[in-house]
């Protein structure tokens, strides 16, 4: 019976009018929401989202820095085929003319707009948020933006306000009466008003910039997150069988006037623990700002009718490490820096769904063991009802599951090394839409066998120039390539020549591998227990072999 009304769903979301997309992009999210299992978020609109969505578990970013990051997704390449790792080279120019996703979409008829953060702007889209190619309409970026880094941080009434990472601000307060992801979201509701009498699709693309740093947010959301539920990680040290190499400096909060007043010695003095909960409780607080005001842009869908033709994907580019190692930010290898929340909704599909199935029952069970929680304990209704995924999958699937969604699918990219050039339009990613449709009816199945992705260094040793975080292409040393698959993190860092943007794997500077089934955290290096060495050699292959030889059976091509 199930099954039949599965199949009904599915033969009416295939024959209905033809499907919108909201893209939600919330800029370094990690995984602090309640839908996630998280208990000291306040997300609720996300996770009354995500009841009606497939969460994706094991969702993993291809580097963890915004540029690389949303260039991989936007267009389903590689950073190494893009070739840009940091924030200053556009594919176009560059290395070829790869067709994007929502340019994909606009040559199939959709209206596309862009409003906040999609692209990372600058010359790595051009200067224009890849435009005219990708937008049918002119990206938006709310004119507060120019006030990112002003000077109104106040920390208490003694000091003037300066240039602070924990940024709590009165609205009334700030330039203009209002904030940059204010902004967003009223000219998304413009724009989704526009629409209603319009008589096609639309890809709708909003990038909220925060939990960006610094962490200016509404004061009024600090109530959610009282200081006394947070701690930093245990242990909080740097692992000591793992190369100073990994290790990212968080160099940009460095810069900001609160951090610089701690006096702090670079690179390796810590964060004191008391400040630290400061920052994990501002993450926090600035995640309730922006699913405020997700819930409030779909309620707007929802009064304008849109909802039951429009498929929403919330995301994020990359994670942020609160603490974990003893660093902070983005910038690495580690899981915390590249698993994202990744959220799917489909009318007709998820949508309503409210039957448990499989997946919901196994991870409901790994909840409980994880958290702790008793059988009566409210946290556990937030499980309910859930479609949960936990697939090791890959953010450049999103363009092939749009693609497949919107019934005009693109192949996967050839392997042939004369092609990449001209074969503008197509995926080093696969759609997802089987794993959904196999979660609708109750069933496994076999996919990739592991995510991958990379980061750069300018040198073995943590620096400040050049920037250890973000090093540019020409002061590029080595490359750190890491693969997760369902229970080991593998990683090798290999010496990077810029010239010719390629690595020697003939001569490995350090490796990395961790057991997720025994250390979430990645905090045991057990890359020299002989134990571990066919492991390590299974995965070594792997990672060199590349992503293609990670793809099920069916699309290893």
């Amino acid at each position: 019976m199930f099954f039949t009304l599965c199949l009904m769903a599915s033969i009416a979301w295939c024959t209905a009018q033809k499907e919108n997309f909201l893209l939600i992009i919330v800029d370094d999210l990690r995984t602090t929401l309640g839908c996630y299992g998280d208990a000291k978020a306040y997300t609720p609109n996300i996770d009354r989202l995500a009841s009606q969505s497939a969460i994706f578990s094991r969702a993993f970013a291809q580097q963890a820095l915004c540029a690389p990051s949303r260039n991989s997704f936007l267009t389903s390449r590689r950073p190494d085929t893009l070739q840009l790792y940091d924030f200053y080279s556009y594919w176009r120019k560059n290395v070829g003319n790869f067709t994007t996703l929502p340019q994909h979409l606009k040559n199939n008829g959709y209206i596309t707009k862009s409003i906040g953060k999609v692209f990372h702007p600058g010359v790595s889209s051009n200067n224009c948020d890849d435009s005219p190619y990708s937008w049918t309409e002119i990206p938006f970026h709310p004119h507060t933006e120019i006030y990112k880094d002003a000077p109104v941080c106040q920390a208490n009434s003694r000091l003037l306000p300066a240039q602070n990472l924990i940024c709590p601000v009165k609205i009334s307060s700030m330039q203009n009466k209002t904030l940059p992801d204010i902004e967003i979201l009223k000219e998304a509701k413009r724009f989704l008003q526009d629409q209603t009498s319009n008589i096609n699709p639309f890809f709708l693309a909003v990038g909220f910039q925060k939990p960006h740093i610094p962490f200016k947010y509404p004061e009024k959301y600090l109530k959610y997150h009282p200081l006394h539920k947070f701690d930093v990680p245990d242990p909080y040290k740097w692992p000591e069988n793992v190369s100073s190499i990994a290790y990212n400096p968080w160099i940009d909060l460095r810069r900001r006037k609160d951090i610089e007043a701690l006096n702090l010695k670079f690179p390796w003095e810590k964060i004191p623990r008391s400040f630290g909960k400061l920052i994990i409780q501002s993450y926090y607080a600035a995640v309730t700002y922006i699913d405020d005001l997700i819930g409030k842009l779909i309620y707007q869908l929802e009064m304008l009718s849109f909802r039951k033709n429009t498929t929403i994907i919330l995301m994020s580019d990359h994670g942020w490490s609160l603490g974990e190692h003893a660093v902070w930010a983005k910038y690495s290898n580690f899981d915390v820096a590249l698993r994202v929340p990744l959220i799917v909704s489909i009318p007709g599909l998820t949508l309503n769904l409210k039957k448990n199935n499989f997946f919901k029952q196994q991870y409901f069970m790994y909840l409980r063991r994880k958290l702790k929680l008793h059988q009566k304990d409210d946290t556990l209704n937030l499980f309910k009802n859930r479609i949960i995924i936990d697939s090791i999958v890959e953010l450049v699937d999103i363009f092939p599951t749009i693609a497949d969604l919107a019934n005009i699918s693109i192949p996967i990219c050839s392997s042939e090394k004369n092609v990449p050039r001209t074969e503008i339009t197509c995926s080093e990613g696969i759609s997802l839409m089987p794993l959904v449709k196999t979660a609708l009816k109750e069933q496994n199945l076999s996919w990739k066998k592991a995510a991958f992705a990379q980061y750069p260094r300018p040198s073995v040793e943590p620096s400040i120039n050049p920037n250890s975080d973000e090093p540019r292409l020409k002061q590029i040393k080595a490359m750190g390539y890491t693969v997760r698959s369902n229970r080991y993190r593998y990683t090798a860092w290999l010496p990077f020549k810029p010239e010719t943007k390629a690595s020697d794997w003939n001569n490995i500077i350090a490796e990395e591998l961790y057991d997720h089934e025994n250390d979430e955290t990645e905090t045991r290096n057990l890359v020299n227990l002989q134990k571990y060495a066919d492991i390590k050699e299974k995965l070594k292959i792997l990672l060199q072999r590349g992503w293609r030889n990670g793809l099920p059976e069916k699309f290893n091509i």
